[in-house]
């Protein structure tokens, strides 16, 4: 089965295992800038490490602070290595931009529903440049 995710911000092709988060959360004072740990205390995935996966959202709460604390995970090699959102974000997203102007290597914004986000929970997954997700093969 191919999903095809919307691009919003290009980048490298990817395979990582998808933590697709079951509740909205806001990345600042929800994740840790330095660790990538999700410190949320009231949040599901409460101790989880966002680096390296392929981040599922299905919701962010605001914070004009959240592209920064996005901005730090990036600029410490501690961010997802994609980004699931099922609406898109600007905010967090400028995150993304901004490090990508600083010449950091960002990963690919794609927009994917929220239940498909859900059905991709633990796979790992491999992400094309032109948005095709499908299941990683051992």
């Amino acid at each position: 089965m191919v999903l095809k995710a919307e691009i919003l911000l290009p980048g490298q092709a990817v395979e990582a295992t998808c933590l697709a988060l079951s509740a909205p959360i806001s990345f600042w004072g929800g994740v840790d800038p330095r660790s990538g740990e999700i410190i949320d205390a009231r949040h599901p995935q409460r101790g989880r490490n966002v680096a390296g996966t392929v981040l599922g959202l299905p919701g962010t709460i605001g914070s004009s602070s959240a592209s920064a604390v996005l901005l730090e995970l990036v600029h410490t090699g501690r961010a997802p290595a994609a980004i699931l959102v099922a609406e898109p974000d600007a905010i967090l997203l400028l995150g993304l931009v901004v490090a990508r102007e600083m010449g950091w290597k960002t990963p690919p914004a794609l927009k994917l529903s929220a239940k498909a986000q859900a059905g991709l929970a633990g796979q790992r997954l491999s992400i094309a440049i032109d948005g095709a997700i499908r299941t990683a093969t051992a």
